[in-house]
C-alpha cells in the first residue's frame, strides 16, 4: 500500500514537471525533521506555484533526506541540481527504496519512517526558493 501511494506520489510530481516554463533554478538543501530529531527516507517534493498569469510556472524538484535528515533536491527527471525559483508548494512522503523490482518485490518494499498525510495530500506548507537559493530549507515535522 506504501509502495502504490509513493510510485503515485512520483508520478504526481513527474507529470507535473512537464508543465515547462522559463523559471530560474537555484540550489536548495536543507533539514528534515520528525519530532525534534533528524530523519532518514523522507522524500521532498517543491511543485511551484502558478502566479497570476503564468500557467507555468516551472518543473517540479525531489529530494530524500539521509541518515542525517539532509536532503538536497533536484529537477524531477533529470539530474539538475535545484528548485524553481519562487513559491513552492511542499509536500513530505516516506520513501521505500526496493530491493528488488519484481512486481512482487515492490509489493514488499516499506518505508521506515511514518508521515502523517497531512504533508502531503493536505500539506499548505510553501517555501519560497530565493534566487541564490539556499542549504537552509529545514522544515521541522511533527507526528501524529
Amino acid at each position: 500500500m506504501m509502495l502504490r501511494y509513493l510510485l503515485g506520489a512520483c508520478a504526481v510530481a513527474v507529470v507535473a514537471c512537464g508543465c515547462g516554463g522559463d523559471g530560474k533554478i537555484a540550489p536548495v538543501s536543507g533539514v528534515v525533521t520528525l519530532n525534534g530529531k533528524p530523519v532518514a527516507d523522507v522524500a521532498v517534493t517543491l511543485q511551484p506555484i502558478a502566479a497570476e498569469g503564468n500557467n507555468s510556472p516551472g518543473p517540479a524538484s525531489f529530494g530524500v533526506s539521509g541518515p542525517d535528515g539532509r536532503y538536497t533536491v533536484k529537477l524531477v527527471g533529470e539530474e539538475t541540481r535545484g528548485a524553481t525559483v519562487g513559491k513552492n508548494q511542499v509536500r513530505f512522503s516516506a520513501h521505500a527504496v526496493p530491493t528488488d523490482f519484481s512486481e512482487e518485490g515492490l509489493k514488499k518494499a516499506k518505508a521506515t519512517v511514518k508521515i502523517p498525510s497531512r504533508y502531503w495530500y493536505e500539506s499548505k506548507l510553501e517555501f519560497d526558493v530565493p534566487a541564490e537559493g539556499t542549504t537552509s530549507a529545514d522544515f521541522q515535522l511533527t507526528s501524529p
